[in-house]
């Protein structure tokens, strides 16, 4: 059979002639013999490549041949060369008169140019080896670690100094935390349509760079707000204190900065837009199919660590005054004691200002990353009718006019659409989670603000990034692909859902005199406050001045005033000084009895320690419930990419991003925030206004928490079973690239390797 060589101007999807890569491909292509490219390096020393008798399209056999091995051919020749879920590496034409029939077709590279690692003309030797996935992955997780430092990490941590420094209630913070999602699902949809056909690395680099400039926004309330003065109050909480606190607005006018840390909070969201779209399609792309899920998993881990980070360096620099170099009274324990919360944002956005500049140096493709077309598009599910002009047009998705039909494509995805709502009931139990699980540790341990949230910090670090990384192992170990990925994520989910009846266990209150106990140690009804007693009826002490004191009996109370403490110890028991860091003693506490010896009992600053026998056991059970639901992140990720087209990858995260934020990252909180307030017993009282709760019963506060999270899991589950059910892989018959191949018979859920398929045609050349 005659087979015509494949010209270049066909093969590449730009034109050789007039590039500056082919010098002299007028002489290839005289010669009918192009063996390789010439002018660039990593294509100079390509195998040759070449199909074996192949029927051209314009050949009498081709008209003899049984429809499907005409299908087939027609793949590989490009009959339908626009579609980007199934579009050749080559194609054929028509053969001359007279040609010989020991002709062979010759596969060239398809590497578009520019693949150099550089900024605009400047592309070093040195820096081509960064040039690779895994130089990809590092500055990505660099970026991703910065954004979960400074957004997850130093936001949470700092929220309510800056609540104490500039007057904020928690209404006005909780629009600052919020106003991050919604820049993110404003620019979602703009970024990740425009971002999928544009250059990826650049839209990457102005986002991270768009990071740094929020968070020296976020930072500049410091500097313009004048310098943090405040007097100490001594001795206003024990019994012989000046307590008649008038209620009078003690507003600073600081409040409007709230404006600014809105403003700083939107730059850090549409910053970070590109970096979990855009990002996760570069990397996707770039590396076999098979490794993608363990670049992917990396790379949330990363961004999962970096919270841990800004736990813990916002912590210790919350020790720091604010006013830096400046000496005050106060101490840290003191209720207006502000931390430099500041220095945090000036370093995160200095770091991001270093990392946009390599970003922005990468090419729009890595060099050899065309080869893996093969396997994404073979584990591509595809629908039936998405229409001609999408097959049609090779510039369909670069306009805005395009995105409602793109938009439309996803909507009748069935598959897409319901991974896209499990997602956000994971996306809803996370958020709900990371918010309000230090303060459920908080109440049923017994601890201070600070313990549980460390506890809670040692519990996400291995369970959450632990699992992100082990789920893209188990991918990637197991081969899962296609539906399988979708199964265990159903599984991880059921799984999560069995441990979560764990909320069933709850350890009992430490008793509150007043609260939960009378002050002569018996039960109080719930909901009737009786803090006023005969021990402290002289002392006339008000609820605004809330300071839990342990008293020595193992009870706690409202404040050393309302436990009857006369004054505060001033040297310890061995007759020294008391240390500033040391606990404050309370003596001659009227309403504390003392059993060894004559006198009144004493009281130590801070909650009681409870003595629950449960908190190993729910402590596991927790660290399941967060293992299992992050080993599900990236299966379910990495089905999304494999369930649309590839030309649709970005804008179908972006998609998916919009459904998350929008039915689970936002409403998670504000849900479980609801059903927890349910089970408050004190609440803050503000001359008469009610504030923040104080004190919850842990009892109630488990069966919300049980109800909230079962009904998350189970509609996950629901959502995740009908995705493995309605999924629907490529046909391998004549849809996929590898049904074209003379060599490929494989099923879309186990592709074989780009590099193999390549040698394996080239074996055959030579038969």
């Amino acid at each position: 059979m005659a087979m015509e060589h494949v010209t270049p101007s066909r093969a590449w999807p730009w034109n050789p002639p007039d590039g500056p890569l082919l010098p002299d491909w007028k002489a290839q292509h005289s010669s009918g013999m192009p063996q390789h490219l010439k002018g660039d390096g990593p294509f100079a020393s390509m195998p040759q490549l070449a199909f074996p008798s192949l029927a051209s399209a314009t050949s009498p056999s081709f008209d003899h041949m049984p429809p499907s091995r005409r299908e087939s051919l027609g793949m590989l020749m490009g009959s339908s060369p626009l579609d980007p879920c199934s579009r050749p590496l080559c194609e054929l034409r028509a053969g001359k008169q007279g040609q010989s029939p020991d002709s062979e077709v010759h596969y060239v590279s398809t590497e578009p140019p520019g693949t150099a690692c550089g900024w605009w003309g400047f592309t070093p030797k040195c820096l081509q080896a960064f040039n690779t996935p895994r130089g990809v992955l590092l500055f990505l997780c660099l970026a991703s670690f910065l954004q979960g430092m400074t957004v997850n990490g130093f936001i949470n941590t700092v929220i309510t100094s800056i609540e104490r420094r500039f007057d904020l209630n928690s209404y006005q913070s909780g629009l600052v935390a919020s106003a991050y999602d919604i820049a993110s699902c404003l620019c979602l949809t703009f970024v990740s349509y425009f971002g999928g056909s544009g250059h990826k690395p650049r839209w990457l680099g102005w986002g991270v760079m768009l990071m740094g400039l929020g968070s020296f926004t976020f930072a500049l309330p410091h500097f313009t707000a004048g310098h943090y003065k405040v007097e100490a109050a001594e001795e206003v909480t024990t019994c012989r204190g000046n307590n008649s606190t008038a209620c009078v607005d003690s507003t600073s006018g600081l409040s409007h900065y709230r404006l600014v840390f809105m403003l700083g909070q939107f730059l850090h969201g549409a910053g970070a837009t590109p970096l979990y779209t855009l990002g996760v399609t570069y990397l996707d792309e770039n590396v076999k199919s098979s490794y993608s899920p363990v670049y992917i998993a990396i790379f949330y881990t990363a961004a999962i660590l970096g919270p841990a980070a800004g736990y813990l360096v916002g912590g210790a620099l919350l020790n720091i005054y604010t006013e830096v170099g400046r000496r005050t009274a106060l101490t840290t324990e003191s209720p207006l004691w502000v931390g430099a919360w500041w220095v945090g944002f000036l370093g995160a956005g200095a770091a991001a200002f270093l990392i946009t500049i390599p970003i922005l140096g990468y090419p729009r493709q890595l060099p050899g990353a065309q080869h893996y077309v093969v396997t994404r598009a073979s584990e591509s599910h595809q629908l039936k009718d998405s229409g001609p002009r999408t097959t049609a047009n090779p510039d369909f998705g670069k306009t805005v006019w395009d995105l409602p039909l793109s938009i439309w494509i996803l909507l009748k995805n069935p598959t897409f659409i319901l991974l896209c709502l499990a997602g956000a009931m994971e996306a809803m139990l996370i958020a709900g989670m990371s918010t309000f699980g230090p303060k459920f540790l908080e109440s049923q341990f017994s601890l201070s603000a600070s313990e549980a949230a460390t506890l809670f910090g040692y519990l996400v670090v291995p369970s959450a990034g632990g699992g992100t990384f082990l789920g893209g192992f188990l991918v990637n170990k197991f081969k899962l692909r296609g539906s399988a990925m979708v199964k265990f994520c159903g599984l991880c989910t059921l799984t999560s859902l069995l441990a979560f009846f764990m909320f069933f266990l709850h350890c009992p209150n430490v008793p509150m005199a007043g609260v939960t106990a009378t002050y002569s140690r018996s039960p109080l009804p719930e909901g009737h406050l009786q803090l006023t007693a005969a021990c402290n009826a002289a002392c006339n002490c008000w609820p605004e001045h809330y300071s839990p004191v342990c008293g020595s009996d193992g009870t706690m109370y409202y404040s050393p005033c309302h436990a009857g403490c006369l004054a505060a110890a001033t040297r310890d028991s061995s007759g020294r000084k008391r240390c500033c860091w040391a606990p404050q003693v309370y003596r001659d506490c009227s309403c504390i009895p003392q059993n060894f010896s004559s006198g009144f009992g004493h009281a130590t600053t801070g909650k009681c320690t409870s003595a629950c026998q449960r908190k190993p056991l729910l402590l596991v059970f927790i660290f399941v419930v967060i293992i299992f639901t992050f080993l599900s992140s990236i299966p379910a990720l990495t089905a999304t990419l494999r369930c649309v087209c590839d030309w649709q990858r970005s804008f179908a995260l972006g998609i998916q991003w919009i459904v998350v934020r929008t039915l689970g990252g936002i409403p998670g909180p504000i849900a479980f925030g609801w059903v927890i307030d349910k089970s408050c017993l004190l609440w803050q009282d503000q001359c008469g206004i009610q504030g923040s709760c104080f004190m919850y019963q842990n009892g109630a506060m488990s069966q919300y928490m049980l109800a909230t999270g079962l009904l998350c899991k189970v509609l996950g589950f629901l959502f995740f079973a009908g995705a493995c059910f309605l999924y629907k892989p490529q046909p391998s018959s004549s849809d996929g690239l590898e049904a074209s191949l003379p060599s490929q018979s494989s099923g879309s859920d186990n592709p074989t390797d780009p590099q193999d398929d390549f040698s394996a045609l080239q074996h055959q050349s030579n038969v």
